[in-house]
C-alpha cells in the first residue's frame, strides 16, 4: 500500500478522533460549545488529504486510485459529516451517558422511498464534490498520462450513482412493504 493510501487511512482515524474528542468535550466535561467547535473542525481532516495528495500529484506522481478514493472521501464526509456526526452523538449518549436512543419509526412505502431519495441526493452531492476535486487535479497535474486513474475513478463512481438511482427509482415502482404486510 503506499502511503496516499495511508495517509486516507489516516485521515478517516483523525475524522473519528476529532469527534470523539468534540462528544468527550461536549458531554464529558460539559463543554458543549467548545464540543461543538470541535465537531465543526472535521473538514480540516478533509483539507488535510486533500493538500497531501494535491502535494504529492504536483511533485510527479502518477495518479493511483488512492489518489481518487481521496477525492471520494472528501465528497462523501462533506455530504454525510453532519449525518455521520449526528449518529456518533446518539451512540455516544447512549453507550456513555447512557441516555435512550430516540425510536426511529420504520418507513414503509411511499415515506421509505422519499428518505432513500434524500440519501440518493446527498450521493449526488458527495459525487459533485468529489468529480469536482478529481477534475481539479486533473486539470492541476496537466498530463493525461499521469490522471487515468483520477478518470476512471469519475466514470466509475458515475456507475455506481447511476445504480443507485435505479434502486431508488425501484422504491417508488415497488414501495417496501412491512414484513406483516407482505405476508
Amino acid at each position: 500500500m503506499n502511503w496516499i493510501a495511508w495517509m486516507i487511512v489516516a485521515c478517516e482515524i483523525g475524522f473519528w478522533v476529532v469527534i470523539a474528542l468534540g462528544l468527550a468535550v461536549r458531554y464529558g466535561l460539559g463543554k458543549e460549545r467548545l464540543g461543538l467547535f470541535i465537531l465543526a473542525l472535521t473538514p480540516l481532516v478533509d483539507l488535510v488529504l486533500l493538500a497531501v495528495t494535491s502535494v504529492d500529484l504536483y511533485r510527479g506522481a502518477t495518479a493511483t486510485m488512492a489518489h481518487a478514493l481521496a477525492a471520494v472521501y472528501i465528497g462523501v464526509s462533506i455530504a454525510f459529516g453532519k449525518g455521520m456526526i449526528r449518529w456518533a452523538d446518539d451512540k455516544f449518549l447512549y453507550y456513555v451517558k447512557k441516555q435512550p436512543l430516540a425510536k426511529k419509526p420504520k418507513l414503509y412505502g411511499m415515506a421509505y422511498a422519499r428518505s432513500y431519495a434524500k440519501g440518493w441526493f446527498k450521493h449526488v452531492f458527495a459525487y459533485l464534490i468529489g468529480a469536482g476535486l478529481l477534475l481539479a487535479m486533473i486539470f492541476f497535474v496537466g498530463d493525461a498520462s499521469r490522471t487515468g486513474a483520477l478518470e476512471r475513478a469519475m466514470l466509475q463512481w458515475a456507475v455506481v450513482l447511476g445504480i443507485d438511482l435505479l434502486i431508488t427509482v425501484s422504491f417508488f415502482v415497488w414501495p417496501k412493504r412491512s414484513k406483516s404486510a407482505s405476508s
